[in-house]
């Protein structure tokens, strides 16, 4: 019995740590995906960086928005154009199996004057 135990026991735990990282990782996904459409809107409505930057802080209230780093295309939203952001966020694991760290990426698009 013990040593079944001592041979499952490793292979359970690397599959609860692996789904809890993948779970906190994709929560993170999900969070900046929603700043960078928030800050899309914004600059979509406003045509303002500095407001796109704090409306994307304000979409997602869980991460360090200083760690946000913005790419706007184009970078001044004209009517009847597209305005995408994106933001890349580097966050760290939880439990280090895949690393110490990881560099997540959210894209938002929308519709200039719209």
């Amino acid at each position: 019995m013990a040593v079944e135990f001592a041979l499952v026991a490793p292979l359970l735990l690397a599959l609860v740590a692996g789904v809890v990282e993948f779970s906190y990782a994709y929560n993170l996904q999900i969070s900046v995906t929603q700043a960078a459409r928030e800050a899309a809107r914004t600059m979509a409505v406003e045509n303002s960086q500095s407001a796109a930057k704090l409306a994307a802080a304000a979409g997602a209230p869980g991460l360090s928005s200083g760690s946000f780093q913005y790419t706007f295309s184009p970078a001044t939203c004209t009517d009847g154009n597209n305005m995408t952001v994106g933001i890349t966020y580097p966050a760290a694991t939880l439990t280090g199996i895949f690393g110490g760290t990881v560099t997540l990426t959210g894209t938002g698009a929308m519709r200039c004057g719209g």
